[in-house]
């Protein structure tokens, strides 16, 4: 039996569904087309690996070719940068070494001149014990030879003679000892004076930076009155009084100092005078005024100063508000010269004092955070030129040249210049 969906077969007389039949041959048929197409990628994909492979090998040569010619570059680069600065630093070297050389020989001969002159006293002393050892000895001589009264005339004349040659040879050997002793205290003097003109430098360096629009005059040498002289002049140009300054620099404080500088003071006609000395006075042991001159030491002058600047500069704005009141200006004058006043000074430079002291420590802290991050910079773009470095080593020329990483080249013939 048949139906339009089985087919019975001749043989044995089975029924197959039709569209079971068909089924399995397009089966069959798709599959036999999905594996050609397989085996088709297969083939291509084994090709391009291949292909891939050789153009590995030739971008590891490549790569290696490029980086043995950017350390041959390199190496040549570094060789030159070195030995250049080796040349500089030998060149500098050597002048300092002349330097301290011909500052040796000028000390040596300076040294060998007095040298000999020593050697020329002690020959002078020798000579004179000489000259009196040989008179005696004439004299004992004639003694024997004479009688009394030409021994005692020959004694005194040899005797007058002996005595004016030991005075001349007294007086040249007071003159030279006077002479080396002169020689000695120049030298001393002139180490002190330039010790005293580095201290007036730097006053006048300190009063310059800090006070731009007030008038500083230098005392030239040679002329009589302080090293510096401070004319303050307020935010409205308007003239307040004048500061004189003396500095000195000795291993001992000298009362006199104080006469000669307010004797300078009413000469100038400053308000305010102020010594500035390496060695307190005995009755001080900081910063204060003895009759009516301040003292102070150079670490406190920076302080000191503006608070005297100040009182002049409200001295006169006082004078301006109060002027012909005259009850209110000497109720001023009073104060300023108080027990009172001086103390409130002595608070606001303390003040400064510790002020100076604390910006000193928080530039110390500064200095440290600068430095540490600098070594951080360092350090990260260290690690740029390595990341740059490996990249561009893997990559070739296909990255692009980073200017500031690149050593410089020529044109022409593509070497380092």
């Amino acid at each position: 039996m048949s139906s339009s969906n089985h087919i019975q077969c001749p043989n044995c007389g089975h029924n197959i569904p039709v569209e079971e039949a068909l089924n399995q041959q397009a089966e069959i048929r798709i599959r036999k087309e999905m594996e050609q197409k397989v085996a088709q990628q297969n083939a291509i994909l084994f090709q391009r690996q291949q292909q891939l492979e050789v153009a590995h090998k030739q971008f590891e040569e490549t790569k290696k070719k490029e980086n043995e010619l950017f350390q041959a570059r390199l190496a040549k680069k570094l060789t030159e940068e070195k030995s250049k600065l080796t040349k500089e630093l030998q060149s500098e070297l050597v002048e300092k070494i002349q330097i301290l050389e011909n500052d040796l020989d000028k000390r040596k001969k300076e040294n060998l001149a007095l040298k000999k002159l020593e050697v020329q006293l002690l020959q002078k002393e020798k000579a004179i014990n000489d000259a009196q050892e040989e008179l005696e000895v004439k004299m004992q001589k004639t003694l024997l030879e004479k009688q009394s009264i030409i021994e005692d005339k020959v004694r005194a004349k040899e005797q007058e003679k002996f005595s004016l040659e030991k005075r001349e040879f007294e007086k040249q050997l007071a003159d030279q000892k006077k002479l080396i002793y002169e020689m000695q205290r120049k030298a001393e003097q002139g180490s002190m004076q330039l010790q005293g003109e580095v201290m007036e430098i730097a006053l006048e360096d300190i009063l310059r930076s800090e006070f731009p629009f007030d008038l500083i005059d230098e005392v030239p040498k040679g002329i009589r009155g302080a090293d510096v002289v401070q004319t303050v002049v307020n935010s409205v140009q308007k003239t307040c009084g004048k500061i004189i300054y003396e500095s000195k620099r000795t291993k001992a404080f000298s009362n006199g100092w104080i006469e000669k500088l307010k004797k300078d003071q009413r000469e100038e006609g400053a308000e305010i005078a102020v010594l500035v000395t390496e060695v307190m006075p005995k009755e001080l042991k900081k910063f204060g005024q003895i009759e009516g001159v301040w003292i102070c030491t150079f670490s406190e002058f920076s302080s000191l100063v503006y608070v005297l600047r100040e009182m002049l500069t409200k001295t006169q704005s006082i004078k301006n508000a109060e002027e012909n009141k005259g009850t209110k200006m000497e109720v001023l004058y009073g104060f300023l010269t108080s027990d009172e006043f001086r103390m409130q000074v002595e608070a606001i430079v303390e003040g400064f004092s510790g002020l100076k002291a604390e910006m000193d420590k928080e530039k110390r802290a500064m200095q440290r955070i600068w430095k540490e991050r600098e070594k951080q910079l360092e350090k990260v773009i260290g690690s740029t030129i390595d990341m740059y470095g490996s990249i561009k080593g893997i990559a070739g020329n296909a990255i692009g040249a980073v200017q500031a990483l690149e050593l410089p080249y020529s044109a022409d013939d593509d070497k380092l210049v």
